[in-house]
């Protein structure tokens, strides 16, 4: 089944950039996930397995690395909205 997923990071801290571009970074860095980011949040497509194992890991990882955040996501099971497959909705 696909997974579209969207997902915004609030790091509660001062200097709160490094922690969103490192989670993104190894978002992008997973094979078989298509990621899209824009200036308000990040858009993370694919299989449902790889995405809810991989979101799950990397947000350990962020709040082990990081400290503590927020973090805010929309699913839609069932559907693989990546814009690249289908770019004028």
């Amino acid at each position: 089944m696909e997974l579209s997923v969207e997902i915004s990071k609030y790091p509660l801290a001062d200097e709160y950039k490094p922690a969103i571009k490192d989670f993104i970074e190894r978002l992008q860095q997973v094979e078989g996930l298509s990621v899209v980011c824009n200036t308000m949040s990040t858009q993370v497509f694919g299989d449902y397995d790889l995405v809810m194992s991989t979101l799950a890991a990397e947000m350990k990882r962020s709040y082990e690395n990081w400290g503590k955040a927020i973090f805010v996501y929309k699913m839609i099971p069932g559907v693989n909205l990546d814009p690249a497959l289908n770019p004028h909705g």
